[in-house]
């Protein structure tokens, strides 16, 4: 989307649909204040009347509720209310008075990015011309943000930000024969491609097996198609420590031998979520020219049940050299991850994240609303809910503690990948991930409840893209 940042009258802009904020209890601007119909204009929070007053000739009244209550998350949900009106009269431009507050640049950001994600489809696959078809034909292609010119680094970083988040919501929302992991290390391939200070490493199955990454080895073995390890190392130029992001990319996951009930299983292509999180923050990171160092990896498979799939039982040896009793075909997530935590700081990672969609326990006790951080470092653990609280994606940290270490203790392994008792199970899995890390500082993000059918006014019930703005956001604050 097309983002200008500009000073002037609201009467000169040009745009198909122009939004003006009002406080509760508060005017209009002088400008549209007498035009027809602005004594309806209501500011109690996402109240919308929609003006003629032609010139412009659409003009939307937003309510932002009382002053004293706004702050950057509810800009973002009005922006994306208001992208959803301009869906609705099939404008391709749209206009947005900055209104007054606070703290100008997170407003202008908030307002691109609920614009950019409030305006996004995912149509890849439907048919062209279809009559029944109701989705409107028109697409937002442009914003114009009336606001001071020095806003305008503000909007372009949100802008870069929230469109790699909806890269991101493209690759969760595309069906698995169209996902597969050679397609994700494609988009690795293309995101080193496209700037000079990333570069890429693939690791196919046989160089998988080859290394000893059991975990991956053992969840791809049931299955025709072959893993990928993907790694992306973007040289910022930081002097801080570098960054290790690390996501789960299961393209498909059936449970293997522990078969999911069918109901809902087409959702499973859901499960690389973090996966295209930590690829398109990479990517957004790389084109900020942000000065931090990051190592990125994903291990990439299917879980797929077939008489060679690794079974209820079998013991398994990871990347570090820790066994495991694979106790749980369905609890494939960490074992794939424990390789790539391993691999990651081999290679140089000396802080680092994982975000998967582990657990189903973390729906149970977040919800959508929050995701869940297990971590090993209190630092590394609050700056994350610093960023989620800027970014809007929350996070909640559970805790660790031994008597979850002890429960995952295998019985003729070092390690079982199943809890001895259905409990905790968000923070035993996290444990488990514990192993493969040493005293590196490390933090966990379970994401099972916000990577898709969060139903924010700019996530819709698909892919949310949950991650991206989080670790972009993790960065700058880590760069100053």
């Amino acid at each position: 989307m097309k983002i200008d940042v500009r000073q002037g009258s609201l009467l000169d802009v040009d745009a198909a649909l122009v939004a003006v904020g009002l406080y509760e209890g508060e005017a209009l601007p002088d400008e549209v204040a007498e035009a027809p119909g602005a004594g309806d204009a209501k500011g109690s929070f996402k109240t919308m009347t929609r003006l003629y007053p032609g010139d412009p000739e659409r003009l939307l009244v937003v309510g932002l509720g009382e002053r004293d209550e706004l702050d950057a998350e509810k800009l973002r949900v009005l922006a994306a209310l208001v992208a959803g009106e301009a869906a609705k009269v099939e404008a391709t431009s749209l206009a947005w008075v900055l209104p007054p507050y606070e703290d100008e640049a997170a407003a202008a950001e908030a307002i691109v990015t609920g614009t950019i994600l409030g305006a996004y489809r995912f149509d890849r696959f439907k048919g062209k011309g279809d009559e029944e078809d109701d989705e409107p034909s028109a697409r937002l292609a442009s914003l114009t943000l009336l606001a001071p010119a020095e806003l305008a680094g503000a909007a372009e970083t949100a802008r870069v930000y929230s469109e790699a988040a909806n890269r991101a919501r493209d690759l969760q929302e595309t069906p698995a024969n169209f996902a597969q992991p050679e397609d994700l290390a494609k988009r690795a391939e293309e995101i080193a491609a496209g700037n000079d200070k990333v570069t890429v490493e693939i690791l196919d199955g046989d160089a998988i097996r080859a290394k000893g990454m059991g975990g991956i080895a053992a969840v791809t073995q049931g299955g025709p198609v072959d893993a990928r390890l993907i790694v992306l190392r973007y040289a910022g130029g930081g002097d801080g420590p570098t960054l290790g992001f690390i996501g789960k990319g299961v393209t498909f996951d059936t449970g293997g031998i522990v078969l999911k009930p069918g109901a809902g299983m087409q959702e499973m292509k859901f499960d690389m979520s973090g996966a295209s999180a930590v690829l398109e923050a990479t990517a957004a990171i790389a084109e900020l020219g942000l000065p931090v160092d990051l190592i990125t990896v994903v291990p990439s498979t299917e879980n797929m049940p077939s008489g060679t799939a690794v079974k209820p039982g079998d013991v398994i040896t990871q990347y570090n050299g820790v066994t495991v009793e694979v106790n749980n075909t369905d609890a494939e997530g960490r074992l794939i991850l424990a390789d790539a935590l391993a691999y990651a700081i081999e290679r140089g990672a000396e802080r680092v994240i994982d975000m998967a969609t582990l657990t189903g326990a973390v729906v149970i006790a977040l919800g959508s609303t929050y995701a869940a951080v297990v971590s090993n470092d209190d630092e590394l653990a609050a700056e994350l809910s610093a960023a989620g609280e800027e970014s809007g994606e929350l996070v909640w940290r559970l805790p660790l503690h031994d008597e979850y270490r002890a429960l995952m203790k295998g019985t003729v392994a070092d390690l079982s990948n199943l809890a001895k008792k259905r409990e905790a199970g968000t923070i035993t899995a996290s444990a488990f991930l514990e192993h493969f890390v040493d005293e590196t500082p490390w933090a966990h993000i379970d994401i099972a409840g916000t990577a898709w059918d969060v139903n924010r006014a700019y996530t819709g019930k698909g892919g949310s893209g949950y991650g991206v703005r989080l670790l972009v956001q993790l960065a700058r604050d880590l760069a100053g």
